[in-house]
């Protein structure tokens, strides 16, 4: 399997909730992670939807369809716990929080487009994960679930906000963010043998990592941060090793 180059589209499944009324974007402020009120009509961002000690509840991407109108995507087998968690927090803000049906595609390299086929050569759930791998994308229930923290799959630099005010799992992360630090992080190996999401990476006959994801001669893996850019880690219980990319 080769390298995908651009232009690529492929297919995405996607749930998505419709967030709208007088008080939708002074609700979602208050419950994701990221700048909602900051966006212009039109534009979007992508979020976290947190527990209180910053746990991933949900990956969302939040498009701003109107000054009181927001559609939000997530993964399809996170949609309906989106929902009942926004609608269980909602209390009396003015909000209607609804499931509705959209056909995603996503322009790799680019932006997710909705309800029309974009223009490029579309490519295969295969094609899809070697791009992400390549990409260093995290996947939620592969690299991103309940026990990872933001930091570690490098989700606080593209969903989170730094100087909006309060949401669930905020103090966590900016004490985290400011006066922290992090034991892995999410990287891109390449792998010169079998390997499969499990598999244990080892250093010196220490666990140092595990991947997460592979395909091809590529991986995605949480790895401690002490190890060096040139170390070779092995598979354990299996031929072949591991190179950081």
């Amino acid at each position: 399997m080769q390298s995908i180059t651009s232009p690529a589209v492929a297919r995405r499944s996607r749930a998505f909730l419709r967030v709208a009324g007088p008080d939708a974007a002074d609700y979602l402020q208050r419950m994701v992670s990221n700048d909602v009120e900051a966006l212009a009509v039109g534009d979007a961002c992508d979020a976290l939807l947190l527990t209180a000690k910053a746990r991933v509840i949900a990956p969302l991407r939040i498009l701003r369809r109107a000054e009181e109108d927001f559609l939000l995507l997530t993964e399809p087998e996170r949609g309906e716990t989106v929902r009942t968690e926004l609608v269980r927090m909602r209390f009396a803000a003015k909000t209607e929080i609804e499931p509705e049906e959209h056909e995603a595609w996503l322009v790799l390299g680019g932006d997710e487009v909705l309800d029309e086929r974009p223009a490029g050569e579309e490519v295969g759930e295969g094609e899809l994960e070697l791009w992400r791998i390549e990409s260093g994308i995290p996947r939620w229930g592969r690299e991103i679930d309940d026990s990872i923290l933001p930091a570690e799959a490098g989700l606080d630099e593209t969903h989170i906000s730094f100087s909006k005010g309060c949401y669930p799992g905020q103090e966590p992360i900016a004490r985290q963010h400011y006066r922290g630090k992090v034991n892995r992080r999410l990287r891109v190996l390449e792998i010169d043998g079998d390997a499969e999401a499990g598999d244990e990476l080892l250093l010196d006959g220490k666990k140092v990592g595990r991947i997460t994801s592979a395909v091809s001669g590529l991986a995605l893996g949480y790895v401690r941060v002490e190890v060096s850019a040139d170390a070779q880690l092995k598979l354990r219980a299996k031929p072949g090793f591991a190179r950081l990319r």
